[in-house]
């Protein structure tokens, strides 16, 4: 097969995996995710020789730097708005959620707010994207060692997270650890990112 077939059946089949992978991670801004999609397969396309046989990882580590200077450019229009005397915050305070405006298993996505990025990025992998341990060392581009340690110590560290939210007598472990992957899976089915 080609490079250009190879990349065609790699857009074909990945697409929307990505597209997903892009939406959840830049929560709330839809706008922009077409445009980074694109960008990931912009990318791909020039480097569509060093593809590999299963691109997926690696289209997620691509997107994971087409993120980072998303995110970058964000941080700048939003300063230069700042700036302007246009504040979102001030616009925001007319807003106020109803009582029911938490869903289930929001404590999950609380706990994991409260982690590094890169924590965060570990078990969202794992858990939202369902890569395993030398899949996800791909995405970060290191060892599979260092990606069993690095998901191992996020893990710990969103137990902890959970354990000062709930208390001791709240969810066990088990239980927060596949909670993001069930509202993942139901996010699926409802046919949302």
């Amino acid at each position: 097969m080609s490079d250009d077939e190879t990349f065609a059946a790699a857009y074909r089949e990945h697409y929307w995996a990505v597209s997903r992978y892009v939406a959840r991670r830049l929560d709330g801004r839809t706008s922009e995710v077409e445009e980074v999609v694109a960008e990931v397969f912009t990318v791909a396309w020039r480097r569509r020789s060093e593809l590999p046989r299963a691109p997926l990882p690696w289209l997620y580590g691509v997107a994971r730097n087409c993120l980072a200077n998303a995110v970058r450019g964000y941080g700048r229009r939003r300063r230069l708005v700042d700036r302007l005397g246009h504040h979102e915050t001030a616009h925001g305070r007319q807003i106020v959620d109803s009582p029911d405006a938490e869903s289930p298993g929001d404590w999950v996505h609380d706990a994991l707010a409260r982690l590094t990025p890169a924590d965060q990025e570990v078990l969202r992998l794992t858990a939202w994207e369902e890569l395993g341990v030398d899949e996800v060392a791909v995405v970060l581009g290191c060892g599979s060692r260092a990606a069993a340690m690095r998901l191992h110590r996020a893990r710990r560290r969103l137990r902890v997270e959970i354990d000062r939210m709930c208390g001791p007598g709240g969810p066990s472990a088990a239980e927060t650890l596949a909670a993001p992957a069930r509202r993942h899976v139901s996010t699926k089915e409802h046919g949302h990112g």
